[in-house]
């Protein structure tokens, strides 16, 4: 393995230097591969037309709601849709801790994302409690519609039959005027291995990454909570 290169920390010893450089190299293999399937997902041909138009209720800032429907959701000019489903069920006392944890990062990273692409996060609760979760967790940023009287989230398995949510994203593309899916993060229905959780959503989750760059790593024991009160 040839040098990377130049750099020297303060105090680093030959050992660390020869450990860093083994890790570099796998580094790089590993933003090589990144970005060959970012191409293979970007090649992808196109999924199946969705088999409706979904009426979804926004959660507006007072707790109003209106309807929308999926194809609603697509601005001009911008012809892929990512949708993120909120594990929150009708009745449920709270929203999946785990989910509100990616909801809080997307938030601040909504306004570059929607300058590109459209975003949305749909959750079985009615709109209104969905207004309430935005306006506790200040998602100023973000656009949640109920799904409560449709099958997307059935139709789309972020829910099992028995109506548990699952966190699942989805994104769907613009053609000719139809609209496709394109893409599900289907690595959750995949076995994990062994001390792994899922780890479908990790690309859009800057929690696991910061943990993956310290030495005390994710660990198998921590999730996120609500809140750390």
């Amino acid at each position: 393995m040839g040098i990377l290169h130049n750099k020297i920390y303060p105090g680093e010893s030959a050992q660390y230097r020869a450990a860093r450089d083994e890790l570099l190299q796998a580094e790089l293999e590993l933003r090589r591969r990144i970005s060959e399937v970012s191409a293979m997902r970007a090649a992808l041909p196109p999924g199946g037309q969705v088999p409706e138009d979904y009426i979804y209720e926004a959660a507006g800032a007072a707790g109003d709601s209106t309807e929308v429907s999926l194809s609603g959701l697509f601005r001009d000019g911008k012809d892929s849709l990512i949708i993120y489903s909120l594990m929150y069920a009708p009745g449920a006392e709270q929203p999946c801790p785990a989910c509100a944890s990616i909801l809080d990062g997307l938030n601040g990273s909504a306004p570059h994302i929607m300058d590109r692409v459209n975003l949305a996060v749909v959750g079985k609760a009615p709109a209104a409690i969905l207004a309430q979760l935005a306006a506790a967790r200040d998602w100023h940023n973000l656009n949640l519609y109920s799904s409560g009287n449709n099958t997307y989230n059935s139709d789309y398995f972020s829910e099992t039959p028995d109506g548990a949510q699952l966190p699942l994203l989805n994104v769907f593309r613009r053609i000719d005027g139809g609209i496709h899916h394109s893409y599900s993060t289907e690595l959750f229905h995949v076995p994990t291995d062994d001390g792994q959780d899922p780890r479908h959503a990790d690309a859009l989750w800057p929690v696991w990454n910061a943990f993956d760059l310290t030495p005390e790593g994710r660990g198998t024991d921590w999730y996120p909570k609500l809140s750390y009160d």
